[in-house]
């Protein structure tokens, strides 16, 4: 992927090669101007590439996904639409009679423990609380591809480590792979990556390259036990180490 820029040609992609299977978490994890989101963006057809090809379940990528989810990090809920009315949205985007989603918006709504606020204004909900309401949006649709860039970003420690627990539960760790979402997940956090994620995708610095694909072999589903095992803070130095270019001793 090259942007023309008024100073010139700024390279942001280079030699992209990935394949990521049905059900897979996969989580993108590098410096900030590595392209990340660019890649994102690429993958749900919002933005074309210089060259290149990509495919999802088979089908070249020519114009804006209709199977996908997009979670950013911001909510980007309407503030004048209930919470219900903001997961209502997609369908009305898509042409759909909305008033036939309620009942999934509900079920979704409540997965996430926000039955009781669907009538309630996004400023009256906590941070974390729009943030479930905009991946429950996502869901709405019941897309197989979920895109998530840097969704909990903005979050309190302790929020985020609840949404990632959610996050999870929502994917439907516990199903069999076969029936799980496809997940792609940018984050700066390599614990989160770790925590999360079947693979770690670790890109360069631009032009954006991949560096290595780091298998995480942790047990399903994770807790926040998880985080104390001896093996997760190898797997995070591990990638910490490639990240910053070094070789740990």
């Amino acid at each position: 992927m090259v942007y023309e820029t008024g100073s010139g040609p700024v390279e942001a992609l280079r030699d992209i090669s990935l394949t990521i299977a049905d059900g897979e978490f996969i989580a993108l994890v590098g410096p900030s101007g590595c392209g990340k989101s660019t890649l994102l963006r690429i993958i749900a057809g919002l933005r074309p590439m210089t060259s290149g090809a990509v495919r999802v379940a088979g089908e070249p990528v020519t114009r804006p996904l209709t199977s996908v989810g997009m979670v950013f990090q911001a909510p980007v809920l309407l503030k004048w639409r209930t919470i219900l009315d903001n997961v209502l949205l997609p369908a009305e985007l898509a042409g759909h009679d909305a008033r036939k989603y309620r009942d999934r918006a509900m079920d979704l709504l409540g997965i996430v423990g926000l039955s009781d606020f669907a009538s309630k204004l996004p400023r009256e909900l906590s941070g974390g609380m729009q943030q479930r309401a905009s991946i429950v949006r996502a869901l709405l649709l019941d897309p197989p591809l979920l895109l998530m860039d840097e969704p909990f970003g903005a979050l309190d420690a302790m929020t985020r480590d609840e949404m990632n627990i959610e996050l999870l539960r929502v994917w439907g760790e516990t199903s069999e792979a076969g029936k799980r979402k496809t997940i792609l997940f940018v984050t700066h956090s390599i614990p989160e990556a770790v925590f999360l994620a079947d693979r770690a995708v670790v890109m360069s610095p631009r032009p954006g390259r991949i560096a290595e694909v780091t298998p995480i072999h942790l047990a399903r589903p994770r807790t926040v036990e998880t985080r104390i095992r001896p093996e997760f803070g190898e797997l995070s130095m591990a990638i910490y180490h490639r990240l910053h270019g070094r070789v740990p001793a």
